[in-house]
């Protein structure tokens, strides 16, 4: 039997583990602990009978040495002892088509920011974040009507019907694509602009950004510190109309 490691969270990761066991990997998880709306990986490892710790992952307390190691929604960075350790068989998934919107928030800030069509990167890990080989990426539209939680789901939901298919990629040492990063496209973890609409911006850019900080129970945007869940609820504040 083949040894895998899970670092995951949210119900990612717990699709990763069940796919792992389905594939009759020996697993453990590396995971975090939950709030009550997030999917907990940690009871679907005692469900499943699998052994899970909430440390970060390091070399000294690996369980074993691994044949893959798989990231999927997992909030700690995973250095480069870890990843030597695996021979580079170690994979992520990221919510953005690498280059493109590397850090956190890519989809968030993808809907700020105009852009037309999201997607999401299965890539090696290296060094750098989310800087290595890509293995595999696919193209989503966002929709006029997506919220950040509409979308998360869409993108997430689509990415797992290629994890198994990354697996086997990795498995046979396929290589993956030269990821071309750029530092201008890394995105640092935190809410973008704290949440705050700014009324200097246009119109269009501000009904984006009230559509980006909707995901419950998460705080929507605010403006001077006042609630604004529609672009009807911020221009009625303004005193204006559609």
């Amino acid at each position: 039997m083949k040894n895998a490691i899970l670092c995951g969270y949210h119900w990612t990761g717990c699709k990763a583990l069940d796919m792992l066991l389905n594939n009759n990997y020996n697993v453990y998880v590396y995971t975090h602990e939950n709030p009550y709306y997030v999917n907990s990986l940690k009871l679907f490892c005692e469900k499943k009978n699998v052994g899970y710790s909430f440390d970060k992952i390091k070399i000294n307390n690996l369980p074993f040495k691994p044949d893959i190691i798989c990231s999927i929604y997992y909030r700690n960075i995973i250095h480069c002892d870890v990843i030597n350790y695996c021979d580079g068989k170690i994979f992520n998934l990221h919510p953005s088509l690498l280059p493109k919107y590397r850090g956190c928030s890519s989809l968030t800030w993808a809907m700020i920011n105009g852009e037309e069509d999201v997607g999401f990167t299965f890539h090696y890990l290296r060094k750098t974040i989310d800087g290595g080989n890509i293995i595999l990426q696919k193209k989503i539209k966002i929709e006029e009507f997506d919220t950040q939680q509409t979308l998360y789901d869409r993108v997430m939901f689509e990415s797992m019907k290629y994890f198994e298919e990354t697996l086997r990629l990795v498995e046979k040492g396929y290589k993956g694509k030269h990821n071309k990063i750029s530092e201008l496209e890394y995105y640092k973890r935190g809410c973008p602009y704290n949440g705050e609409i700014d009324a200097n911006w246009d119109i269009n850019k501000i009904e984006r950004f009230i559509r980006a900080m909707i995901c419950p129970p998460l705080p929507v945007a605010k403006l001077i510190g006042k609630e604004i869940k529609t672009i009807e609820e911020y221009l009625k504040y303004q005193g204006k109309c559609l």
